[in-house]
C-alpha cells in the first residue's frame, strides 16, 4: 500500500496541483509569467521528488529497487502530460 501511495498517488497529485496552478497562471497572467512559474515549478518538483525518495527509502525502509522505478516512472509520465497540457494553453 505504501508503494502505491508514495510511488503513484503522491507524484500524480503533486503534478496535478502544479498543473492547475500553471493553467491558472497562463490564463490569468500570460505566457511570460507562466515561463517564470515553470522555472519555480522545476525547483519545487525536484524538492518534492527528493523528499518522497527520502521518506520512502530512508524513513519507511521501502525496497528502493521497487520504489524508485515506480516513483520516477509516474513522476516523469505526469510531468510530460503536464507539459503537453500547458503547451496547449500557451498556444491559445
Amino acid at each position: 500500500m505504501e508503494y502505491f501511495l508514495l510511488g503513484v498517488l503522491a507524484p500524480v497529485l503533486l503534478n496535478l496541483f502544479h498543473l492547475t496552478i500553471g493553467i491558472y497562471i497562463v490564463l490569468k497572467r500570460g505566457n511570460i509569467y507562466s515561463l517564470g512559474f515553470s522555472a519555480i515549478s522545476f525547483v519545487t518538483k525536484t524538492i518534492g521528488l527528493l523528499f518522497l525518495t527520502w521518506f520512502g527509502v530512508g524513513f519507511l525502509d521501502l525496497n528502493f529497487k521497487i520504489y524508485i522505478p515506480i516513483l520516477t516512472f509516474f513522476w516523469f509520465a505526469t510531468h510530460i502530460i503536464e507539459a503537453l497540457v500547458i503547451q496547449g494553453y500557451l498556444k491559445k
